[in-house]
């Protein structure tokens, strides 16, 4: 029989989601100690429509200003800009580190951004530290 901790890993929730939150709080808090400081520190207001569960759209915020990668719910005060996107493309850009589709998105006018988009590129720019990549890669492994 498996280990309980191995079973978790296996959960995979819908991006955003309660329980996707949660999960991706407990993976951030076991490798708060090991994740290197993240090289921007920006405070992004995101508003992710389409989404396929609860009431069409979620507000959600990554924050580095900490010095450490936060996607969380919930609206910051004092953001430096604020995003409308919907679900596919939030879910490939933040989840699946898919910066052409953001790029392409953006172009097609389906990315709406308001505020200091010089931080935006400096983040979408910024080199991923193995540490991040590794909690990318657990927080990749509970989406579905």
């Amino acid at each position: 029989m498996p280990e309980e901790s191995a079973s978790a890993t296996t959960e995979r929730y819908e991006f955003l989601s309660p329980e996707w939150t949660e999960a991706a709080r407990r993976i951030r808090a076991e490798l708060a100690g090991d994740e290197p400081a993240a090289p921007i520190p920006v405070r992004m207001n995101l508003v992710v429509n389409e989404v396929p569960f609860g009431e069409g759209s979620v507000d959600a915020h990554l924050d580095t200003s900490t010095g450490r990668v936060a996607l969380d719910i919930g609206h910051l005060d004092d953001a430096d800009l604020k995003i409308t996107v919907d679900y596919e493309t939030a879910k490939a850009i933040l989840i699946e580190q898919n910066p052409q589709a953001g790029m392409q998105a953006f172009m097609a006018g389906r990315i709406k951004v308001e505020g200091d988009m010089t931080k935006l590129l400096a983040l979408q720019t910024a080199p991923m530290d193995p540490a991040q990549a590794d909690v990318a890669e657990r927080v990749r492994q509970i989406t579905a």
